[in-house]
């Protein structure tokens, strides 16, 4: 008689308890995009924040002046792959929306590209989100979103829009790219809400 269950190979490794359901590990950073990838000149890159009356708006010079953390997150995408310990740098989005005074809910974040994404404005404050602009120590490539891209780590990776260029404030949920393709609206990796019916 067999001691262990047919299928049964061991328990999960520590690296496996943090991976959310469904979710491979991977050493590699796979390069997934909806087009092709912009190359944007810093000369020429700048991220705004609008409300629909108030711009706000940083060029590459503004931008590298404000306060910079260093991030160790893990990163999971909705193609199942997991990189764990990921490391950047990058602006909090509290640091751009500290003077903020609104009552609206919802940002649509906009990439070169004509990529968006939405986000809802709690999931982006209170440290959770970065405009990043360095990852491993290097700047971030133009295949992972350089010169700078969103990082929303604690949802899936598709919610992190690459070549970011700035992120309109609104009353009410609307779906991005993705989302209106039938991706899930909120994308949470721990609840698998990989897409619109999950």
């Amino acid at each position: 008689m067999a001691i262990i269950s047919r299928g049964f190979s061991g328990r999960r490794s520590t690296a496996d308890a943090k991976l959310p359901p469904g979710q491979y590990l991977t050493t590699d950073f796979p390069v997934l995009s909806a087009g092709p990838t912009p190359r944007i000149s810093l000369d020429q890159w700048e991220f705004t924040i609008n409300d629909g009356n108030h711009l706000k708006r940083w060029d590459w010079k503004a931008f590298r002046e404000l306060p910079i953390e260093t991030i160790t997150v893990d990163l999971h995408c909705v193609t199942r792959w997991s990189k764990l310990g990921t490391k950047w740098e990058g602006v909090s989005l509290d640091v751009l929306l500290a003077d903020a005074k609104t009552d609206l809910s919802y940002a649509m974040f906009r990439s070169y590209g004509d990529y968006t994404t939405n986000l809802p404005l709690n999931d982006v404050l209170n440290r959770q989100a970065w405009i990043a602009f360095k990852y491993d120590g290097a700047d971030l490539a133009p295949e992972h979103g350089g010169p700078a891209r969103l990082l929303v780590p604690h949802l899936y990776l598709w919610k992190s829009a690459k070549w970011v260029t700035g992120m309109t404030l609104m009353p009410s949920d609307k779906p991005g790219f993705w989302e209106s393709l039938g991706y899930h609206t909120y994308g949470d990796p721990w609840r698998e809400q990989r897409y619109s019916d999950d």
